[in-house]
C-alpha cells in the first residue's frame, strides 16, 4: 500500500461509525487487514437512536462473531409482531436459536460491535468528517476535517462508505440516488407512559394516523407517529399534545405519554444507488439503500451487507481471492437491496391506505395471510431475513446460495456459527475423510476449516465466511466427490498451496 499523505490507516477506511461499519471493521480487523473507520460525531455515547429492531438473520450473523448473546441480554424477545389491530405475525417458528425479533436501542448493537472491533486491533477516530476523494489504480484518497477545522489526508487500498443517507463517498463518486419520499412528517420521541403496553412491539393505523411503540429498557419507550393531517417540514418541532392525539386515534390510547426526553420529525425515502461499487470504493448501508422504517429493515440490511463485503476485501488483501470476487458483493446485495424497498415500501402503502374500504380489505388480507401457515412461515421469513438467497449457477445443488443452518458438529467441534468467527470457509463433510480433510487443511491453510457433520447426511458443502453455502454436493463416491471438493475450493479460495509428493 502507498505511504498516505497524512496518517495511515492500514489496508481498509470505513466512513462512518454506525451499525453497518462497525461490523465490517470487526471482520476485518478479525481478518487480520488493517482499517481506520472515520465518524464525524463525537465519541462519547448517546442514548439516543433511530433503530431498534434485531432480527433473526442479523442475530444469526452476530451470534457467528460471538456477541449475539450479550446484544440478546440488553433487550426485549418479541415472539409475536403486532401489525394491524388484532392481526400479528409469528415470528417464534422461525428456524434457528432465535425466533424472534430483539427489540433494543440501536446504541446497544453500535457498543457491543465496537467493542469487538477495538478490541481486534481496528482503530476508530471520532470527531473526523470526510469531505471528498480522489482514487487511482493503487489507492483511494480521503480528505477529512477535524473538529479544530484542520484537513487531513488518509489514503488506503480500499475505501468503505458506510456514511448514511447523505453519503459524502456516495456523493464524490458522482453517483445518482433515484428514488423518492414516501411518507412525510414522521414524529420520534422517546418518553415514559404511565401504562406500558401489552406487547413488546405495538402498532395500529386508521385512515389519517399511524403510531408504534417499542420499549428501549429502563422505563423508556419509543413513539413513532404519523400525521395525515398535519405534514409539516422536518424542521419543525414536535408538539407533544399532536403526539398523544395521534398516538389515541391510532391505537385508542396514549399509553400516558409523559417526561419527554427527546423528540425528532423526519421524512422517509425510499432510494437505492445504481451501483454499489466504483473502482476501489464501495457503498453499503444507508449510503447504498434507504426505504420505509416499515418492517425495521435498515439496519439489519445495513449488516448484512458489511457480512457480505468484510470477507472479501479480505480475501482480496490477502492476495487470494477469485478476480470476480469484489464484484459479486454488488451483484448479490443490490437485488437485496431492491427487494427490501418493494416490501417496506409495500408494507408502509397497506398500512397507511386512507379509505375506509382499503382499511377494510387491508386487514382482511393480513389477517388471512398470518392464519395460513405457509403463508404466515413465508412472511415470517421474508422480515427477518432467513429467507435471504444469492444467485447459484444453473445445476448448482439446491442448497447453493442458501443461509446454512447452524448444525451440530461431530467431534466436540460445537456448531458450525463457531466455526464462522475467524472469517474462514468452513467445509462441512458428511463422513471423517483423512485424504479430504488434509487437502483442504493444507492446500487452503488459513482459509478453510474442515469439520465433519454430526447428524447423519450425505451432503458435503462448503460454507462462506458470511454463513451462505458456496457450494454442495450429494455425492458419495470417494473420488469423484473428491475432485468435486478440489474444484469447489479452488473457485472460491483461490489457488491452493502446492504439495510436495514427498509430504502428501
Amino acid at each position: 500500500m502507498m505511504p498516505p499523505t497524512d496518517g495511515s490507516t492500514g489496508n481498509v477506511l470505513i466512513v462512518g461509525a454506525g451499525p453497518t461499519g462497525l461490523l465490517l471493521a470487526g471482520d476485518l480487523a478479525v481478518a487480520g487487514v488493517g482499517c481506520t473507520v472515520l465518524e464525524c460525531r463525537a465519541e462519547e455515547t448517546t442514548d439516543l437512536t433511530r433503530a431498534f429492531a434485531v432480527h433473526a438473520r442479523t442475530l444469526e450473523m452476530l451470534d457467528a462473531r460471538g456477541v449475539a448473546d450479550e446484544l440478546v441480554a440488553t433487550g426485549t424477545r418479541a415472539g409475536r409482531l403486532r401489525l394491524l389491530g388484532s392481526t400479528d405475525l409469528d415470528m417464534s417458528r422461525l428456524p434457528g436459536r432465535f425466533p424472534y425479533v430483539l427489540v433494543t436501542p440501536q446504541y446497544e448493537t453500535e457498543r457491543v460491535l465496537k467493542e469487538r472491533a477495538v478490541a481486534a486491533g481496528a482503530e476508530i477516530v471520532y470527531g473526523v468528517e470526510a469531505v471528498g476523494l480522489r482514487q487511482d489504480a493503487a489507492g483511494v484518497d480521503v480528505d477529512a476535517r477535524t473538529a479544530d477545522g484542520a484537513t487531513r489526508t488518509f489514503r488506503a487500498s480500499y475505501v468503505v462508505g458506510a456514511d448514511g443517507v447523505r453519503s459524502t463517498v456516495r456523493r464524490a463518486l458522482g453517483l445518482p440516488f433515484p428514488g423518492r419520499a414516501v411518507v412525510r412528517s414522521v414524529m420520534l420521541a422517546d418518553v415514559r407512559l404511565d401504562q406500558a403496553p401489552a406487547d413488546a412491539l405495538t402498532a395500529g393505523a386508521v385512515g389519517d394516523a399511524f403510531a408504534f411503540v417499542a420499549p428501549f429498557g429502563e422505563g423508556w419507550y419509543r413513539v413513532v407517529a404519523w400525521n395525515r393531517r398535519h405534514q409539516a417540514p422536518d424542521s419543525e418541532p414536535v408538539d407533544m399534545e399532536e403526539l398523544r392525539e395521534v398516538t389515541r386515534r391510532a391505537l385508542g390510547t396514549d399509553h400516558g405519554i409523559r417526561d419527554v426526553r427527546w423528540t425528532s420529525r423526519f421524512h422517509s425515502d425510499e432510494r437505492q444507488v445504481p451501483r454499489y461499487r466504483v473502482g476501489r470504493v464501495f457503498l453499503a448501508g444507508d449510503a447504498a439503500h434507504v426505504h420505509s422504517p416499515a418492517g425495521g429493515q435498515g439496519m439489519n440490511t445495513g449488516m448484512q451487507d458489511a457480512a457480505n463485503l468484510g470477507w472479501k476485501l479480505a480475501a482480496e488483501l490477502h492476495g487470494w481471492a477469485p478476480s470476480w470476487l469484489l464484484d459479486s458483493y454488488h451483484e448479490e446485495r443490490h437485488p437485496v437491496g431492491r427487494v427490501v424497498l418493494r416490501r417496506s415500501g409495500a408494507l408502509l402503502r397497506f398500512t397507511l391506505a386512507e379509505p375506509r374500504w382499503a382499511r377494510a380489505a387491508r386487514a382482511a388480507a393480513a389477517f388471512a395471510a398470518t392464519r395460513v401457515p405457509p403463508a404466515a412461515r413465508r412472511i415470517a421469513a421474508a422480515v427477518s431475513g432467513i429467507d435471504i438467497a444469492y444467485p447459484a449457477p444453473r445445476g448448482s445443488h439446491p442448497l447453493t446460495g442458501r443461509r446454512a443452518p447452524d448444525v451440530p458438529l461431530a467431534g466436540g467441534a460445537g456448531s458450525l456459527f463457531r466455526l464462522l468467527g475467524d472469517g474462514q470457509f468452513v467445509l462441512v463433510v458428511a463422513a471423517n475423510d483423512p485424504a479430504v480433510t488434509y487437502l483442504a487443511t493444507k492446500r487452503w491453510a488459513g482459509r478453510v476449516h474442515c469439520a465433519v457433520a454430526g447428524g447423519a447426511t450425505r451432503t458435503t458443502a462448503l460454507v462462506r465466511p458470511d454463513g451462505y453455502i458456496a457450494w454442495a454436493t450429494d455425492e458419495t463416491a470417494p473420488d469423484r466427490r473428491a475432485a468435486a471438493i478440489r474444484d469447489a475450493l479452488g473457485r472460491w479460495c483461490g489457488r491452493g498451496a502446492e504439495i510436495s509428493s514427498h509430504a502428501r
